[in-house]
């Protein structure tokens, strides 16, 4: 009896043809915490804070962010930002984090555009792909990237402040699909954070790219690990998605 061949990981069939189904995280993916621009809004308050210092102190607010998400903690943004400017020296920093937060919407920090890993998200839609980004944030992501100029190459950006899921749940991933038109697909996710992106993604079925400068190895052929875009764009030809 003739079969239909399964779509090959991180592809969806439709009409006949096989697409690859393809989504970035946005935070530390697409778009960086603007030191620059934190350091800014913080002297708006009276702070003065080095964007080295804020530097620096990023790896260890990470860390705490993905062993929060591990333990089942919802997009713990408060934890995130307050290790950060405890570590860059700022004392009592509580009522600023608060602050922060709810400028977020308005005024997002996350907001430095990541060029080539724009440039590969270009790429994989002008060769047909389907590219959507998957991210937890506050529900007002698209607005961000209509206002620093990058949303044109995703078919849809699923923010879990408008969604009411948050990765790791393989619902979001789910969601994200049937919003693509791509239901049941085996798709690749590609992020930052082990425990939202490549625990949430695995738990969905799907295959991840473990993005970051400081990603170690991980045995496990679901999972590729990329430094940079090079490397994402590498593990995506070994996939068959480029």
């Amino acid at each position: 009896m003739y079969r239909t061949p399964a779509p090959r990981p991180g592809c969806a069939v439709q009409r006949g043809i096989r697409k690859p189904v393809i989504t970035f995280d946005a935070g530390q993916t697409l778009v960086e915490l603007d030191l620059d621009f934190l350091a800014g809004r913080l002297a708006e308050r009276g702070v003065t804070v080095d964007p080295i210092a804020l530097g620096a102190a990023l790896p260890a607010a990470w860390s705490r962010y993905d062993v929060l998400v591990a333990q089942g903690a919802r997009h713990p943004w408060h934890a995130l930002m307050t290790l950060l400017l405890e570590h860059a020296g700022i004392t009592e920093p509580a009522a600023h984090v608060e602050w922060l937060w709810t400028e977020q919407p308005r005024a997002n920090l996350w907001r430095r555009p990541m060029p080539e890993m724009l440039d590969l998200a270009r790429e994989l839609a002008a060769r047909g792909a389907i590219v959507g980004v998957l991210s937890n944030s506050e529900g007002k992501l698209a607005e961000l990237f209509d206002e620093i100029g990058i949303a044109a190459p995703f078919a849809s950006i699923i923010d879990s402040g408008r969604v009411g899921l948050e990765k790791p749940d393989p619902r979001i991933f789910e969601h994200t699909l049937a919003t693509l038109g791509a239901p049941g697909a085996a798709a690749i996710h590609i992020g930052d954070s082990w425990a939202a992106d490549i625990v949430g993604a695995l738990g969905a079925g799907w295959r991840a790219i473990w993005f970051g400068r400081n990603v170690t190895a991980v045995d496990d052929e679901r999972v590729a690990v990329a430094r940079d875009a090079a490397e994402v764009r590498a593990a995506l030809v070994r996939w068959g998605a480029l």
